[in-house]
């Protein structure tokens, strides 16, 4: 069995995000491939080692502080040196700055491989002042993987370093996702309707958020947003202001929740206008679920997912009247048909652990 050790900035059960269901997938896929995963991350809960998480162990280092949506330890380089010496191929998830410095600190010489799961959009001074150290630090490793062809190609950090970048797509396992009760169904159903249009993720500056509210204000069509984050309050007032009852905010709810809307909603929903948004993890979701999508085109793994036409529609980004699917349930059928057939052909888990299972044994 080949040893992987995962760093990463934060992880299950602490935060519930799209990388850390990429790595969750990855680990748990593993095993049947000839791998067996661990992930260290940091915690405000403190240290602890050997915590299982689905099948696989997990490490956290005491989280310190917390600069620009960068976690610092001073702990985790004695934890990431000890953990990397038992391992036999280090895995980085990049953006993650602190990662680079304990990655050059800790002189580690186990082959590397880098998930690069977005360009640095927002931060654009510390960028300039990041970009030395983040350049030496994807020279070093053996190898950086893209989670689409598209992202592969427009990135002008991936299109530097062309010669070492692998294409691997996310994957899910529908295996991992909770089957909701009917009386689960039957709540949502009652609360909600029969139809509506569906978001889930975090409320974050580049979900694009604004602009499906004004398209909900346009079209007067019931949707619903599942998830918090940082924005939540003005999102809230925004749609207050616009004298929205049609739109519905959940908050975050259990998975059976999640799972029990997925299955209910009419299509789903995804604004993200940057570039930030380099894959887009829930509207895979959307697809497994055989879901019709609606999102836009910014040049990212999105489009990968959603391919315009065929499993959805593709926007420009920031176009608030893109909730054009209402009216056509025959064409929304067969779109959500396409797109379950596309998940099922190229965004599988199991397929993704396969290809890093190839990944690592090329590197060893």
């Amino acid at each position: 069995m080949i040893k992987v050790l995962h760093f990463f900035k934060t992880y299950y059960p602490e935060t519930m995000g799209g990388i850390e269901q990429v790595i969750f997938q990855i680990a748990e896929g593993g095993t049947k491939h000839g791998f067996e995963s661990e992930v260290l991350y940091l915690s405000k809960r403190g240290a602890a080692r050997n915590e299982p998480v689905g099948h696989h162990l997990t490490h956290r280092s005491k989280l310190d502080l917390h600069i620009a949506s960068t976690g610092f330890s001073l702990s985790a380089f004695k934890d990431f040196a000890e953990l990397a010496k038992k391992a036999d191929i280090v895995h980085y998830h990049f953006p993650w700055p602190y990662m680079d410095l304990v990655h050059f600190a800790t002189r580690i010489r186990k082959p590397a491989v880098v998930s690069y799961h977005s360009d640095i959009v927002k931060q654009k001074t510390l960028l300039k002042l990041y970009q030395p150290l983040m350049n030496g630090f994807l020279s070093s490793v053996d190898c950086i993987v893209a989670s689409s062809p598209n992202y592969a190609e427009s990135s002008p950090v991936l299109t530097r370093f062309k010669d070492k970048v692998r294409v691997v797509p996310y994957g899910l396992d529908r295996q991992t996702y909770p089957t909701p009760s009917a009386e689960k169904l039957d709540f949502w159903r009652a609360r909600l309707g029969e139809r509506f249009f569906l978001f889930v993720g975090a409320l974050r500056y580049y979900k694009g958020l604004d602009y499906l509210l004004d398209a909900a204000k346009a079209t007067q069509l019931p949707v619903v947003i599942l998830g918090g984050g940082h924005l939540e309050m003005e999102l809230k007032a925004q749609a207050n202001q616009l004298g929205l009852s049609n739109v519905h905010f959940l908050g975050g709810l259990p998975d059976e929740d999640k799972a029990a809307l997925l299955k209910l909603c009419y299509a789903f929903v995804f604004p993200s206008h940057l570039r930030s948004e380099s894959f887009g993890i829930s509207l895979l979701e959307g697809a497994m679920y055989g879901k019709p999508m609606i999102s836009c085109e910014i040049g990212s793994g999105t489009t990968y997912i959603n391919i315009a036409g065929e499993t959805g529609l593709v926007v420009p980004p920031r176009d608030s009247v893109a909730l054009a699917l209402w009216n056509q349930p025959a064409v929304a059928a067969s779109m959500g048909e396409a797109a379950a057939r596309r998940f099922e052909e190229v965004f599988s888990a199991d397929s993704m652990a396969k290809s890093y299972a190839e990944i690592y044994r090329s590197l060893l």
